[in-house]
């Protein structure tokens, strides 16, 4: 169905829904705003002590008020209900279409593509830790989305192809550090609305609604080298020497 919508039509949904939520914030329910950085706030204690019970408890009831409080906006149930209303269009002109099947002048045999299953490194996590293994492993490209926890990478451990290897999070709260071996060329694209960044040694004490760009200086004529981009709404980045 969304590939079906013109970017107009769904740039139009975007601004009468941020229109909405405008006027709601500026002369209904102003205490949203409160509300929702109170849960922010218990997300982000809980989330700095979830080995406790009483961490865990503040956490996931910090989820679920947050949840609650942005169903409850108009802009958020306007959007739900026009894009139920277009996938019931969807599915009604669908089932009425009629589809013509192309002629083929040329009957070429059928061949079965081989492809290969490649098992990634980290998996999209909503919540927690992850790492690459302690142990040699073999290296694949990562391209994750991820919300709360943070992310350790060890390119030490592994063998860098003669390639561009790539490192690609979008993360929501929390730390991503990767450690490159000193003999590996790299380059690093990170932006955050809040956070800091240390780059080998270029540390940046405070990011706010900032992006950054370094390479090293063979990085471009380099056969092995890494390429990381990285985006989070808040946290901290840091690229160490191993």
């Amino acid at each position: 169905m969304f590939n079906r919508l013109s970017t107009q039509t769904v740039n139009w949904i975007l601004i009468i829904g941020l229109t909405l939520f405008v006027l709601e914030i500026l002369f209904f329910r102003g205490g949203l705003i409160l509300t929702a950085i109170v849960f922010g706030v218990a997300i982000y204690v809980g989330h700095k002590n979830h080995a406790q019970s009483w961490g865990k408890f503040t956490f996931w009831g910090g989820i679920i008020g947050l949840l609650v409080t942005i169903l409850n906006m108009l802009a958020v149930r306007f959007i739900i209900v026009v894009f139920i209303l277009l996938f019931v269009l969807d599915y009604w002109k669908n089932k009425n279409a009629t589809y013509i099947i192309p002629e083929h002048r040329l009957n070429r045999p059928a061949q079965d593509e081989v492809l290969v299953n490649i098992h990634p490194l980290f998996k999209a996590l909503l919540h927690g830790k992850q790492s690459t293994p302690e142990d040699a492993y073999e290296w694949r490209d990562i391209n994750i989305f991820s919300g709360i926890g943070d992310k350790v990478i060890d390119l030490s451990q592994t063998i860098i192809p003669d390639d561009t290897a790539v490192v690609s999070i979008r993360h929501g709260i929390g730390n991503i550090t990767i450690y490159i071996p000193y003999d590996t060329e790299f380059m690093i694209h990170h932006s955050a609305i809040f956070g800091r960044a240390y780059i080998v040694n270029k540390p940046h004490e405070q990011l706010l609604n900032q992006q950054l760009s370094y390479q090293t200086e063979n990085y471009a004529t380099a056969k092995t080298r890494v390429k990381i981009v990285t985006s989070m709404i808040s946290g901290n980045v840091e690229v160490k020497r191993i």
